[in-house]
């Protein structure tokens, strides 16, 4: 079957939705409430594809690789947020997660009609980020037929790198090309075509899971606390604190004194705290580790 010809779910018409401009607000609220609960079980269905993906994208990063999401229109938007929320949260360098939109930076704000059309630019895009096979590719579209997503792929796969694509249709052609598919099924839309809605939505519950698994698996996280961030703003000097709190049960005002100490590091402020040692033995056992605190914690 052709492609213009198959039918896809993300285009399919819902049922439930036919009067959907003769419902009240409320009326309509409801059932985009209704259907927007679907979008968790879609995603827990997939949570194999998507620990397969995490565990390659983990694997590329420790070879001196780095992880790059594409696409175009809502997804792509949806990828370059994702990748631009990395290094603010985890202090991660703004090259190990990058996001690529079809049509530049102008198309996270305007539509840039037919950039989404042309295979050739996905392959000038990654080739100007001088993308290596040891680099990681994850390509974004919810009907998972995106022609600027597909060619990329595609240069991907030909020069040997590991690629996934998230996509809300079941065996879509970005699926079949990808390495891993990611493909959580959230079914027809309530505004039939408006894939910002449910399929969006997986998508940005993917993403999260996919880069906060990421930086946890290297070492970004201690427990379940934050302490890889850099307190560049108020909300953040105080969200250290917090932190450094929690992680060692001190005082505030204590932590606070600490991260002073140790300039702003919350990572050396725990593990000074922790292990009861000065800045500077803290700093080499954390270099040590590789940036894991627990690891930190444990050296003599």
């Amino acid at each position: 079957m052709d492609n213009n010809d198959q039918r896809w779910i993300t285009e399919e018409r819902l049922q439930t939705t036919h009067r959907l401009d003769q419902m009240t607000t409320s009326e309509i609220l409801t059932v985009m409430n209704q259907e927007d609960q679907f979008v968790p079980h879609a995603v827990k269905n997939v949570l194999p594809s998507i620990a397969d993906t995490v565990d390659a994208m983990v694997e590329s990063i420790l070879q001196g690789g780095r992880i790059f999401y594409m696409g175009a229109g809502t997804s792509g938007r949806l990828g370059v947020l994702d990748a631009s929320e990395c290094p603010p949260t985890f202090s991660s360098d703004p090259s190990t997660v990058q996001g690529i939109i079809a049509g530049g930076v102008k198309a996270l704000q305007y539509a840039i009609e037919g950039a989404e059309d042309r295979k050739d630019q996905g392959v000038r895009d990654l080739q100007a980020r001088d993308f290596t096979a040891t680099d990681f590719l994850i390509g974004l579209s919810a009907s998972g037929r995106t022609p600027y997503v597909l060619g990329a792929l595609a240069y991907a796969s030909h020069i040997g790198a590991k690629t996934a694509s998230i996509t809300c249709n079941p065996d879509s052609p970005m699926g079949q090309l990808a390495t891993y598919a990611i493909e959580p099924n959230t079914g027809p839309e309530i505004l039939t075509g408006s894939t910002r809605l449910k399929a969006g939505t997986a998508q940005k519950m993917v993403l999260n899971m996919l880069s906060t698994t990421l930086m946890i698996r290297l070492g970004k996280t201690y427990s379940n606390l934050m302490v890889d961030l850099k307190p560049t703003n108020k909300k953040l000097q105080n969200r250290s604190r917090q932190i450094v709190s929690l992680a060692t049960g001190v005082s505030l005002s204590k932590a606070a004194s600490t991260l002073e100490r140790a300039g702003g590091e919350v990572k050396t402020a725990i593990v000074l705290l922790l292990a009861n040692i000065d800045v500077e033995t803290a700093r080499q056992r954390l270099i040590r580790s590789n940036g894991r605190v627990r690891d930190a914690l444990h050296q003599s």
